[in-house]
């Protein structure tokens, strides 16, 4: 049985770091489970998931030239994957987190200083450099 990207295996965990998981595939083959393909929510200690002789289904997400095999767990599970909701045109995040999490006053006023003396600074640099900075000739 020869390993192809989307074929579904059981493997046996074998080394744990924090980038993600080491598994031993059929054919004495190894592969690695990213940390971001363990768990459909983020992952922040891969220990609290996985233990290194725990056995897994994993799913073959693509193998290189050089022999390394891309596993992941969360593709290699039946349940499908929530359908996120399209937004067209242009995404504004500073927009979607006053949705989420309403800002008060001091937050509202921090930011705003923070985004005028950023602007002022790029401002002030943007003129001095047309000018020929502080030591252009005056006449």
């Amino acid at each position: 049985m020869s390993i192809e990207v989307g074929s579904k295996l059981q493997g046996k965990v074998t080394g744990i770091t924090k980038f993600g998981a080491f598994v031993e595939l059929p054919e004495g083959s190894t592969g690695l489970v990213h940390i971001s393909e363990v768990a459909d929510n983020y992952v922040k200690d891969i220990n609290e998931h996985l233990k290194v002789g725990d056995q897994v289904e994993v799913k073959v997400i693509n193998v290189e030239k050089d022999g390394k095999i891309g596993l992941s767990i969360k593709k290699a599970k039946d349940t499908p994957q929530p359908q996120r909701p399209r937004h067209n045109g242009p995404r504004n995040n500073r927009n979607d987190q006053r949705i989420n999490k309403p800002e008060n006053f001091e937050q509202k006023m921090s930011r705003f200083l923070k985004e005028s003396e950023d602007r002022l600074s790029s401002l002030k640099r943007h003129t001095e450099s047309k000018r020929g900075g502080r030591g252009a000739r005056r006449g």
